[in-house]
């Protein structure tokens, strides 16, 4: 059945009109951050030195697996695509007759 006007008057299945509710209240704003403190370039590259220490770093074997994964992808996407072009190629060509 078509929702009109009508039919939501006379819907009791439906839920009250929209805005009879009494309106939310506004959300508090966040407290402001204080501004960061600023430092000089030998502690700056102290704390990004300090930083990188704390990442775990892969092993060298993780490195080379996925340097090899990444081109076996690579080949893979290339030859679907090589494929998927060549058909597309071929479909074009037998529909409009171009190129014969």
């Amino acid at each position: 059945m078509a929702s009109n006007e009508a039919t939501k008057k006379v819907d009791p299945a439906r839920s009250p009109q929209r805005g009879s509710a009494s309106p939310t209240p506004p959300r508090a704003t966040p407290p402001a951050r204080p501004a960061p403190k600023r430092v000089g370039p030998f502690e700056f590259l102290s704390q990004v030195r300090d930083e990188g220490r704390k990442v775990t770093w892969p092993t060298r074997k993780e490195t080379v697996v996925t340097t090899i994964m990444v081109f076996i992808m690579v080949v893979v996407a290339s030859l679907f695509f090589t494929a998927v072009d060549q058909v597309l190629r071929y479909l074009v060509t037998l529909i409009l007759g171009v190129g014969a």
